[in-house]
């Protein structure tokens, strides 16, 4: 049979023009690269965002049977300007703000966020979003101290937050080993205790540490723990830690999202911020 080349030429349009309207795929049928195809802008990342996605959701806690319970949120550029009355009305005592990304981003809401959240009489303090491919962890958590990640001793500041978790922009583990992002991790946490005196939190969830440092045990000792999942209960923790300091357990709360438990009464945030 003769093949007309016009032929041939319409054939391989047509496949090129339904090759544009399939999805990414992988070799045999596997499933497209989500985390490549859907990045967001840098910069954007938010505590928590990715523990839906990876983890899902088992419920939400009942309200608090135990005095030794204290509320609290956790906000980004995301929520714009905070209604802080508003949580402080609903029983909200204390808040964590993002102030900083890798050495390339700060929250532009910032100001009205810490500011606000210490007006209304909250014990606030601020977090760094940790992103180990694009700089190091000592760069990082200088970036972060000089960039509203500070700590001082007045009684409503509570140490900073190192927040480690899934690469919104890339491979779940920033391309590091187990024992580079342990490194990463120490890195930054000693650069923040030179910095500010005070041993920085940890938040992560329990299945992004176990799979990207190996469950690490060598910071429980030191790093209070707050710890991700939507749940009914905190679950298991990470290796090293035998009791959690913060709980994040939603992140459909009132007013703002992420809301989070303080396993502690509120005398026990105050002794947090005072180190």
């Amino acid at each position: 049979m003769r093949v007309h080349r016009s032929g041939t030429t319409l054939a391989g349009a047509a496949l090129a023009a339904l090759a544009l309207l399939l999805p990414l795929a992988g070799p045999a049928g596997a499933a497209p690269d989500a985390d490549v195809r859907k990045a967001p802008a840098r910069g954007t990342a938010g505590m928590g965002m990715g523990v839906l996605a990876h983890d899902g959701r088992d419920g939400t806690p009942g309200a608090p049977t135990r005095a030794a319970q204290t509320e609290g949120v956790d906000v980004s550029s995301h929520q714009g300007n905070v209604a802080w009355s508003t949580l402080w009305n609903s029983g909200v005592r204390w808040a964590y703000v993002k102030a900083t990304e890798g050495t390339y981003y700060k929250n532009t809401y910032f100001t009205q966020q810490y500011n606000g959240s210490y007006d209304v009489g909250m014990i606030r303090g601020t977090y760094h979003f940790a992103t180990p491919d694009t700089t190091g962890g000592a760069a990082q958590a200088d970036y972060f101290v000089d960039n509203g990640g500070g700590w001082s001793k007045d009684g409503r500041t509570l140490p900073g937050v190192l927040d480690i978790e899934w690469n919104p922009y890339g491979a779940t583990c920033y391309g590091k080993t187990q024992a580079g992002m342990v490194a990463w991790i120490r890195d930054f946490l000693n650069r923040y205790k030179a910095r500010t005196g005070r041993d920085a939190v940890i938040y992560t969830a329990t299945s992004w540490w176990t799979q990207c440092t190996g469950n690490h045990a060598g910071f429980g000792a030191t790093n209070p723990l707050w710890v991700a999942r939507y749940a009914s209960a905190v679950g298991t923790l990470p290796a090293g830690w035998e009791y959690y300091t913060m709980w994040q357990y939603t992140s459909t709360g009132l007013t703002v999202g992420d809301h989070n438990r303080f396993n502690g009464d509120l005398s026990r945030v105050r002794a947090l911020a005072n180190g």
